[in-house]
């Protein structure tokens, strides 16, 4: 990423920063908010939205930045960010209407909430880099055309483990290297964990019970994945993903993964758990020249047919400001969808559901995720999770039923519900 690092230190020496709107001021943004105000020249942190005000502030005060203006108005946050007053909203619709802001950063997690703010960038033609991985597994694809057609970057961050799976994926690739699987590396892997089982962990940690709990049942891993297929155009192997247990180093998964297997499926997302280094990413891959598998082998990487390259590491909001440069700065994307669907995220029930019942949410106690091919998903008509939260259920189901887009009925008026519908007609996809 050096080219990136230069381009930041001339622009800083240019005094023209990029000039930056977070959207969300939780666990993960207040980090981003000290990483770029304390240490990345070349990018200025010029507002902060936050449902809740107070938070708002408060991560800019994590940052050491004390003099923060309140602002209920486009004309109010322009003449803030003119003046360099760090500017607070909790109208984070009034960051993309912004004309001199140049990205927007979204670290929510929120599906219905991050719909509307994607979309309302894409109006207004503002680069956008996001956290959102829910969002992103569920609308992306069409988010990526829409925002194509609107002339801006609408990518996925370094630094969160997609992202990290993507540099590593081109680096293998840039070597002549074909990869055949990317893979997530995990220490815990329960889908039946919920708030309460994980509340110590979120409290130490000062963590979201529900984020921290979409961890550890699968969720969020199934969606990161998925982000990685969509980008690739590699599937799962299965329903769930193999998830193998291995505690040894992830240069050991070489003889562990069938190469005709990987063939077979034009190369595979996975995880695996309790491996080392954690919690890094891997690829494997293969060459077919003879010639360049000598000097594989020469440098340590074995005789193959696979190779293992990995990142023992993924930093999070350390890494993070690269994207809103390569976005800003070269027009890259760290991770983005190259089309159609691959690869989406199903909801299984985490309990015994009856006819009734309300879905709770992403990481909480009535539903977890698992990935699974697009075309199986729109053919068995399954529920995608990230349309799932507040659908009351129409029948009873048993503990770890796959729920079908039958079995539910949805809140009147979603705008994510929308999209899904418009994703599916611009793929040609079957209409749920």
């Amino acid at each position: 990423m050096q080219i990136a690092a230069s381009a930041l230190a001339r622009v800083a020496a240019e005094g023209k920063p990029i000039r930056v709107g977070m959207i969300g001021a939780g666990f993960m943004g207040r980090a981003l908010a000290n990483q770029i105000v304390n240490s990345q020249p070349g990018m200025k942190l010029v507002a902060i939205a936050n449902r809740t005000l107070d938070r708002a502030g408060e991560a800019y005060r994590y940052a050491g930045v004390e003099n923060s203006v309140t602002v209920d108005s486009v004309q109010a946050l322009e003449d803030a960010v003119a003046h360099d007053h760090p500017a607070i909203t909790d109208n984070a619709f009034l960051l993309a209407e912004a004309g001199n802001i140049d990205c927007l950063f979204d670290v929510t997690g929120a599906l219905e909430f991050g719909a509307h703010i994607t979309m309302k960038a894409i109006e207004c033609r503002k680069h956008m880099v996001t956290m959102n991985a829910e969002l992103d597994g569920t609308v992306g694809p069409l988010l990526r055309k829409l925002a194509d057609r609107a002339g801006v970057i609408l990518t996925g961050s370094d630094g969160d483990q997609p992202g990290v799976q993507m540099n590593l994926y081109r680096f293998v690739k840039s070597l002549g290297i074909t990869p055949l699987m990317c893979g997530n590396i995990k220490g815990l892997q329960d889908p039946y964990r919920n708030p309460t089982t994980q509340k110590g962990f979120a409290e130490k940690w000062g963590q979201n019970p529900s984020m921290v709990t979409s961890f550890a049942d699968g969720t969020k891993i199934s969606f990161e994945q998925a982000l990685v297929a969509n980008a690739t155009g590699m599937r799962v192997a299965k329903r769930g993903m193999l998830g193998y247990a291995h505690e040894g180093h992830v240069d050991e998964l070489t003889q562990r993964f069938d190469i005709e297997m990987l063939k077979s499926h034009g190369g595979i997302v996975d995880y695996v758990v309790g491996s080392k280094p954690s919690p890094g990413v891997f690829v494997l891959g293969t060459h077919d020249d003879p010639k360049q598998r000598h000097y594989l082998n020469l440098y340590k990487l074995g005789e193959g047919p696979l190779y293992s390259f990995y990142q023992p590491y993924h930093l999070c909001h350390f890494e993070a400001p690269l994207s809103i440069a390569r976005a800003v700065l070269f027009q890259d994307y760290a991770i983005t969808p190259l089309g159609a669907p691959v690869v989406e995220v199903i909801t299984v029930a985490k309990i015994d559901l009856k006819a009734g019942d309300k879905l709770d949410y992403l990481g909480g106690y009535t539903m977890y995720g698992e990935a699974e091919n697009s075309q199986i998903v729109q053919r068995e008509r399954l529920l995608p999770i990230g349309l799932a939260e507040g659908c009351t259920v129409r029948r009873d189901l048993p503990k770890d039923s796959y729920l079908t887009i039958d079995d539910v009925e949805f809140p009147d008026g979603r705008l994510i519900d929308k999209l899904y519908a418009q994703q599916q007609d611009m793929f040609s996809m079957v209409r749920a």
